[in-house]
């Protein structure tokens, strides 16, 4: 299994409009804290699945020259983990989406044009593409009912991705997460932030103690972080195009 983050930004992305902050300054010079909106490939020998889709992904699938994919999984309807679907538009038809019911009603009656086949799927239980094993699990991102995760087994590697949380995350859920090779973790600032919806650096390291991860990784970056050359001196930030093979 191979996973690439193809976008590891928050909301805005990084440089945000009109901001001159050293992240921001860093990422107009072409430096790693450029973050595009949150998208993650997963990839086997079988085929190519997106873990939500960005509005940069025309970029993102240009960049990694990714001319097709096998099937789309939205974690919850905020428009940075969705609105890039349009650009599959002339480009690729009826594109399997998974997802909640309450996310892909929410996300389709957006997205009505592109005729996707939709699939309904249930937390907790596992479904299979490409190969692989997925399953959503229930995450806490107030003011969205229902947010989930990602855990993706491939054989007895386990790849838990969070989606967009704060530290509540649900027992059940933390239950399922346990012992994950690599998690790929939200974790938008710095520890002097104290978020509603999402973690911030301290939290996403307790998580990952909790969960007794062999490796994480922390995605869905602002702009609020030093910039990426110096802040990965002190946490494990991930960047556009990292890859990780499990």
């Amino acid at each position: 299994m191979r996973i690439v983050l193809l976008g590891t930004g928050d909301t805005v992305g990084t440089p945000k409009i009109g901001c001159t902050c050293p992240a921001c300054l860093d990422a107009l010079a072409g430096g790693k804290s450029a973050r595009s909106r949150f998208s993650i490939l997963v990839e086997s020998d079988e085929g190519r699945v997106l873990i939500d889709t960005g509005p940069d992904l025309r970029y993102q699938l240009l960049r990694f020259g990714i001319d097709h994919v096998d099937a789309v999984i939205w974690t919850h309807g905020h428009y940075d983990h969705y609105a890039g679907f349009g650009e599959f538009y002339r480009v690729q038809d009826r594109v399997p989406v998974y997802g909640l019911k309450d996310t892909l009603d929410y996300i389709l009656e957006y997205l009505y044009f592109m005729d996707p086949v939709r699939n309904d799927v249930s937390v907790y239980e596992p479904f299979h593409l490409i190969g692989l094993e997925f399953t959503l699990f229930l995450v806490c991102h107030p003011p969205i009912p229902q947010s989930t995760g990602v855990i993706v087994r491939d054989g007895d590697k386990k790849l838990v991705i969070t989606g967009d949380t704060n530290k509540h995350i649900p027992k059940h859920s933390i239950e399922v997460m346990q012992k994950p090779d690599l998690l790929i973790c939200d974790a938008i600032a710095p520890p002097i932030f104290d978020l509603d919806k999402h973690m911030n650096t301290a939290e996403a390291e307790e998580l990952a103690a909790e969960l007794h991860a062999k490796k994480m990784v922390m995605t869905h970056l602002s702009h609020m972080f030093p910039p990426h050359n110096l802040a990965v001196k002190q946490w494990n930030l991930g960047y556009d195009g990292m890859e990780q093979v499990l």
